[in-house]
């Protein structure tokens, strides 16, 4: 493999010089570290031949998501086309499931907030949801980056490297200052952090899984799970959707369109043809 190292760390620099992400990174790395593996070739000898049948191999494999499929072909359509220079034709592989998101309604929102115990991990709770920020942005944020009196928050370098405003939920303003006074943290410190670091996103995780359990809630709840319910619950309240779209930072307003189909309020209107005979 010591042949292939130059190549990979080649797209290694491209992928930082264009600005992707570092889980993106990270994966694209894996995914054409693996490929390589199984092709026993260099990069610059790899065919589309070679790409296709490590994807009918993949999709052989039943236990990755069409998802993981997606990103796989992705990760080696970038390196092989935009950095090799490979010529390759459309390769079709089954199309990633738009399965609409989780939702927590708001009674269980209150009902999660009640039953978590460790005040830090009640104000991450309120924290994600009241904010709609992604996990990475949670785990990053500062105290320098709030403006307390204003009623609003600063997301630093988020997706897309872009800077964005969120806004600061007045009941979760007063528990972090009280948290703020007890702890006695600087200014430029991390809002959630371990032994003076930033909190791991294992341990946020880990975190809501355990007042998901005492809340005795049964769904599939995972930290963005609280980023959905955010947006829904947003629209359900009136919020034209494009301001929804700013305060998620979604650079597309389809990618926001997904909460107008996971919003119950206007289909509880509508009456069922029964009870109109």
């Amino acid at each position: 493999m010591t042949e292939k190292q130059p190549s990979l760390k080649r797209l290694e620099t491209e992928l930082k010089i264009r600005g992707f992400s570092k889980q993106t990174a990270k994966m694209y790395l894996f995914y054409n570290s693996k490929f390589l593996e199984y092709t026993g070739k260099n990069p610059e000898d790899v065919t589309e031949d070679d790409i296709r049948e490590y994807l009918a191999y993949k999709i052989s494999d039943h236990s990755l998501s069409n998802a993981s499929i997606a990103l796989i072909k992705a990760s080696l359509k970038f390196f092989y086309t935009e950095i090799l220079g490979l010529e390759i034709s459309r390769i079709k592989t089954p199309k990633a499931s738009k399965g609409l998101p989780v939702i927590l309604s708001q009674r269980e929102i209150k009902h999660l907030i009640e039953c978590t115990v460790n005040p830090k991990h009640r104000l991450l709770i309120e924290l994600l949801y009241s904010t709609g920020i992604r996990l990475s942005e949670c785990i990053n944020l500062r105290y320098s980056d709030l403006d307390l009196d204003e009623g609003i928050g600063w997301v630093r370098s988020g997706k897309g490297s872009k800077d964005r405003m969120f806004i600061i939920s007045g009941i979760f303003k007063d528990e972090l200052l009280g948290f703020w006074a007890k702890n006695g943290s600087g200014e430029n410190t991390y809002i959630f952090s371990v032994n003076g670091r930033k909190m791991s996103t294992r341990g946020v995780q880990h975190a809501l899984y355990v007042s998901v359990k005492r809340a005795g809630i049964n769904k599939d709840v995972h930290v963005h799970t609280l980023r959905h319910s955010f947006a829904t619950h947003l629209l359900e309240n009136g919020v034209d959707i494009r301001k929804i779209q700013k305060l998620l930072g979604h650079s597309n307003l389809q990618t926001t369109q997904i909460y107008t189909q996971v919003s119950t309020d206007e289909i509880k209107k509508i009456k069922s043809p029964l009870d109109m005979l």
